[in-house]
């Protein structure tokens, strides 16, 4: 499969690799993971040919980025791409709420939400200190959405903030050329109809909004509004967390493991059209998510060295169009569902 893509569109920026690596299970958000076991992951995949490295604050309150960080920073810059999240500024406390957040974590700091200018600047700064790194590829506002229950006030009062001080201030920051390009990252779609309406973002991130599971809005809503303003998405939502392959799980957050029985159903239909081609479910998601031509890349969780080995080697393999046509002929994939070649 082809790596490397444009990085220019008509002034919006693209990463210019088509596959990446998430930072959530190296922030222990499903299990602890050991330091050894994370720079054995992070190592395997930068040796497998990924350049792709995608991260938060919120992944771990900073125990991802000192990982990945903790890599990264010996290798050229120039070589690889870096996206983080903006919006959730960390500070060490006693009294801090870690262990609710991430009880696999070890870090002791709390969360301050904060979608301001200056909360922007402050962001990528202390991302950077715990990175290791000089600059960011990537800047994504972070869970400004109306599914995060922790944010201090509803949504939308969020989002206004994060119109007056966040949006235009990483404007300005790619104009300054600290960032190449910035976007939103989040689970629901209203935020980035709404972003696309008030402001100039390059490239979102669809956390959970497009896989073999759940694809039918952003085909028929989210993608044509981004298209009309060239803006692209990366794909973070492949497996919804784990549970296209299996996961006890669906997607993120406490309530994870309530899945909705219809998506339990789809799973096993999708599932017994893999076995009767010969093809791994798994894979199949994979590309799925990374068929869109909006989709200018595709990240993906892994929290040890033979998850990241098999999601990059399933991105190579070849799935016969005939899996794809009786997907669609049994409705288990939108009619206009782009599907791999």
């Amino acid at each position: 499969m082809e790596q490397t893509v444009s990085s220019a569109d008509k002034g919006h920026y693209k990463p210019p690799f088509k596959f990446g690596i998430g930072g959530v299970p190296l922030g222990n958000e499903f299990a602890v993971v050991t330091d050894r076991d994370a720079y054995t992951t992070i190592e395997a995949a930068w040796n497998a040919g990924v350049r792709y490295y995608d991260m938060a604050p919120w992944y771990g309150l900073g125990l991802a980025e000192r990982r990945y960080g903790n890599f990264l920073h010996n290798k050229n810059r120039s070589e690889f791409v870096l996206s983080s999240k903006v919006g959730k500024l960390l500070k060490a406390s006693k009294t801090a709420k870690n262990k609710e957040y991430f009880p696999f974590s070890p870090s002791p700091n709390d969360v301050v939400y904060d979608y301001t200018a200056s909360g922007v600047r402050r962001s990528i700064e202390d991302s950077l200190q715990r990175l290791g790194l000089d600059s960011l590829d990537i800047a994504f506002v972070h869970d400004i959405s109306p599914d995060n229950k922790y944010l201090p006030t509803p949504w939308q009062e969020q989002f206004e903030i994060a119109r007056k001080g966040a949006f235009p201030e990483l404007t300005r920051m790619r104009e300054e050329g600290l960032i190449k390009g910035w976007g939103i990252g989040v689970n629901t779609p209203e935020p980035i109809m709404r972003l696309l309406e008030v402001a100039d973002p390059d490239i979102c991130l669809l956390a959970s909004q497009y896989s073999l599971i759940d694809h039918k809005n952003a085909l028929d809503q989210v993608f044509p509004a981004a298209k009309a303003k060239n803006v692209s998405f990366v794909i973070g939502s492949s497996l919804n967390a784990g549970f296209i392959s299996g996961s006890p799980r669906y997607n993120y957050g406490k309530e994870s493991y309530q899945i909705p029985p219809a998506f339990l159903e789809k799973r096993k239909r999708l599932r017994e059209v893999a076995s009767n081609h010969g093809v791994d479910l798994r894979t199949a998601a994979l590309q799925f998510s990374a068929a869109p031509d909006i989709a200018a890349a595709l990240v993906v969780g892994a929290s040890s060295e033979q998850q990241i080995l098999a999601d990059y080697t399933s991105m190579q393999t070849k799935v016969p169009a005939q899996f794809w046509a009786e997907l669609k002929v049994q409705n288990l994939i939108e009619q206009n569902a782009p599907v791999p070649a």
